[in-house]
């Protein structure tokens, strides 16, 4: 009788600085678009879970915002969300440049240092290198995390990603399936509304624009054809507020544009997108503002 095989599965936290290409490797890993990945640094705001399922694993992966000194009242939760990466995790992923040599929060790295945690170090963008300084990084992050497995990727270019994701189950426990196994995200579709609408402000405008922004989906209406959302954009001044909408509404409509194709190819339906900008003072300073935004 053949051996049943044995149902593997766990956490998986990516974990690395801003901008080094975790939020790309995890909508790789996943094969759909789940999460927004901007060439600016600081995308990833929150703790988003990707669901993957197979006939013998369940991979839940959790993308974190860059590790950072926080500078602001959202940053320092921003960081509370990748502190916690470290302490529910079945196996890490510590996602870092080629080149790159210096953690961003000291502490932090002491912390993952000292983890019992299998971590695997993630040298992403080699599509961009010399074999020298690959070599060279190597030898910097193996003195640096010794117990750790190194393992040069690109993620924009697709390299080694398919070994990782193998590497990944064969370092998984046994373990119960957590979620239904059609289940990709434990996000909501707002959420995932929000995010899509915040990506396009992050590829439409410049400076602190972007930053200063928070996205609030506040109907959400799906019909058998349709789905009707109107969603609020919050930024911290009045003049923030006059350039997302620009002259005579053009950018607030190019962005919306951008956002109802991406949210019609996410959702396969037809999407009636409503958008509004409000002005909320200083709300990344604020904790019961952060705190109603959901951080």
């Amino acid at each position: 009788m053949p051996e049943e095989k044995k149902f593997k599965s766990g956490f998986v936290n990516i974990i690395g600085n801003p901008n080094v290409g975790k939020s790309t490797l995890l909508n790789l890993l996943m094969d759909e678009k789940l999460v927004i990945a901007t060439h600016k640094a600081q995308t990833t705001r929150h703790r988003i879970k990707g669901i993957l399922t197979g006939d013998d694993y369940q991979i839940v992966f959790s993308d974190t915002p860059g590790i950072l000194e926080p500078a602001y009242e959202l940053q320092t939760k921003m960081m509370e969300y990748v502190k916690e990466a470290l302490v529910d995790a079945d196996l890490i992923l510590y996602v870092v440049e080629v080149g790159e040599k210096q953690p961003k929060n000291i502490e932090f790295f002491e912390k993952l240092q000292k983890t019992k945690t299998p971590v695997i170090i993630l040298l992403n963008k080699i599509d961009t290198t010399t074999q020298e300084r690959l070599e060279q990084s190597v030898e910097h992050w193996h003195q640096l995390l010794p117990e750790a497995e190194i393992l040069p990727i690109s993620a924009l270019e697709n390299v080694n990603v398919d070994l990782l994701k193998s590497k990944i189950i064969q370092l998984l426990p046994e373990g119960p399936m957590y979620f239904p196994e059609d289940q990709l995200t434990d996000k909501s579709e707002r959420f995932i509304v929000d995010e899509i609408i915040r990506e396009k402000i992050l590829l439409n405008y410049k400076k602190e624009i972007p930053y200063s922004v928070e996205v609030v989906t506040q109907i959400f209406k799906e019909g058998l054809e349709m789905i009707q959302i109107e969603t609020e954009i919050y930024v911290e001044r009045d003049t923030q507020k006059g350039i997302i909408i620009g002259h005579k509404g053009e950018s607030l409509t190019k962005v919306g544009k951008e956002a109802r194709e991406d949210l019609e190819k996410f959702f396969n339906k037809k999407i009636f997108l409503k958008l509004f900008v409000k002005v909320k003072k200083d709300w990344r300073k604020k904790d019961g503002d952060l705190r109603r935004f959901g951080y």
